[in-house]
């Protein structure tokens, strides 16, 4: 299964973003990168189309969730857009995920990946106990919304680092588990709750890890992807590099 780095680009116009990205124009690796909702909602599809000329895979961050018929139809029309990965939120039922997951299908049959949201890596026990009364711990909560979205034919889920192992052993080594949460060991931990570092993230399972500040934000930031993605690549990457 491959394994991969995607950076955040969560920035609020096309002129960051791309700005961002022209840092890494000559370079041996284009970036994985994700789009999300401040981007998205700032530029439009039209965003996806300029990134994705430029030769970068795109994962998709809008986290849909809705009642099915209303997900499904919105999936159709994410789908004619070329991104590779997309995703919605757990919560929203099985139901609502199969009904995505036929949105999404082409007509070809051919379609991105589509993952579900588990639990955001900035809730933790307390807040899921206080603000959404769930009762149960949260890697019992992370490791049924994974069973729910392998039920409905996803291919993964997102979730924290430390629930990636747990996660393959529930679901598959196939099922993907997509990771935010991840910090270099000196970098601080922002809003995130549940965190660790790049080879941490990978010793626990992870099949890709989304970094977003201690990359778009270092002072050298195509270094900063690099080391990265040394960290969590390990010997996989010294050996591709030693090929070329």
């Amino acid at each position: 299964m491959a394994k991969d780095v995607i950076i955040a680009c969560d920035f609020d116009s096309k002129e960051k973003a791309l700005g961002f990205l022209d840092k890494f124009k000559g370079t041996e690796r284009k970036p994985f990168v994700k789009i999300g909702m401040e981007l998205y909602y700032a530029e439009g599809p039209e965003i996806i189309r300029e990134i994705k000329k430029r030769g970068h895979k795109i994962f998709l961050d809008l986290k849909l969730h809705d009642i099915p018929n209303t997900v499904k139809k919105s999936m159709a029309v994410l789908s004619r857009l070329d991104v590779d990965m997309c995703n919605l939120h757990a919560g929203g039922t099985v139901n609502m995920m199969k009904a995505a997951l036929e949105g999404l299908t082409r007509a070809d049959g051919t379609r991105p990946y589509l993952i579900a949201v588990t639990m955001l890596t900035s809730t933790d026990e307390e807040s899921m106990r206080k603000d959404l009364w769930i009762e149960k711990p949260i890697d019992e909560t992370v490791m049924h919304y994974a069973k729910n979205a392998l039920e409905a034919g996803l291919d993964g889920v997102v979730c924290s680092p430390l629930e990636a192992g747990k996660v393959h052993k529930a679901c598959g080594e196939n099922f993907l588990t997509v990771t935010p949460g991840v910090r270099f060991e000196d970098g601080e931990a922002g809003d995130q709750k549940r965190i660790t570092t790049p080879k941490k993230a990978r010793e626990l399972g992870s099949d890709y890890i989304v970094v977003g500040r201690p990359i778009t934000a270092a002072e050298n930031p195509v270094e900063a992807y690099k080391k990265c993605v040394r960290d969590f690549l390990g010997e996989e990457c010294r050996a591709t590099e030693r090929e070329e």
